[in-house]
């Protein structure tokens, strides 16, 4: 009986010292996991048509964050902050940043699209379809309409859902190149391929009014008469008015 006792004391020592020398390795491994490099950092973009930020850029942007808070540990690592940093930069409209077991620093980055070319105060910026500006890229040039005019708080929504509305459909994206806001709210856009001036009116029934549009420009155009007409006037929902 004694014997049986001491075997089963034994027994429960060496269970309870291998459990402290598994906790003991688990502590140092977590421990210099933390205190690792960084071991390098990987830039992807959510596919889209246009880069109008490079990676070099975005790379930069997390170096130079991770240098100035002095993070360059696992341990030290503020992911939010980096982040943040990301999204402030005005090309960019959100990212995600994600540190890997194997220490790589992986950045997701989502891009503002932009839905016209603004000029404000002698200056040209673009703008995306919340009306956040962007400044002009220096790796590539948007085909959007140039935007005159002010936008303000109050018509940022409606502008740009106008602004969206054309950059989404193909045959408008190709055909209206400027759109001029008016004191009164009211559109006057350019065509690329015709001199007349369109007419929009306030950026309401947006829908129906490029319809309309269309319908017109795609009949005119198979009567070979759109080089007569000086006004295309989309201000009725109903119909469309034109001045020769």
């Amino acid at each position: 009986m004694e014997a049986s006792k001491k075997r089963n004391l034994l027994y429960n020592i060496r269970l309870f010292a291998m459990l402290l020398v598994l906790i003991a390795l688990y502590a140092f491994s977590v421990n210099r996991n933390k205190s690792r490099q960084i071991a390098k950092t990987l830039v992807f973009f959510e596919p889209t048509k246009d880069q109008f930020i490079s990676k070099t850029t975005v790379n930069k942007l997390l170096i130079e964050n991770i240098r100035e808070a002095g993070s360059h540990t696992k341990e030290n690592l503020d992911l939010n902050q980096l982040e943040h940093t990301l999204n402030a930069n005005p090309m960019i409209k959100k990212s995600e940043v994600s540190l890997g077991i194997d220490g790589v620093l992986r950045a997701k980055v989502e891009q503002r699209a932009p839905v016209a070319r603004w000029v404000n105060d002698g200056m040209i910026f673009y703008i995306d379809d919340a009306g956040t500006k962007m400044p002009l890229s220096e790796l590539t040039s948007a085909r959007v309409p140039l935007v005159t005019g002010a936008i303000t708080k109050e018509n940022t929504k409606d502008i740009c859902e106008v602004l969206k509305y054309i950059n989404d459909d193909s045959f408008l994206k190709k055909d209206i190149i400027g759109v001029k806001i008016a004191p009164n709210g009211s559109l006057l856009m350019l065509s690329r391929s015709y001199d007349f001036k369109i007419d929009f009116g306030e950026p309401k029934h947006i829908h129906r009014k490029f319809c309309n549009y269309k319908a017109f420009y795609f009949k005119a155009e198979a009567d070979k008469s759109l080089e007569k007409y000086k006004l295309v006037n989309l201000r009725f929902t109903k119909q469309v008015v034109c001045t020769k």
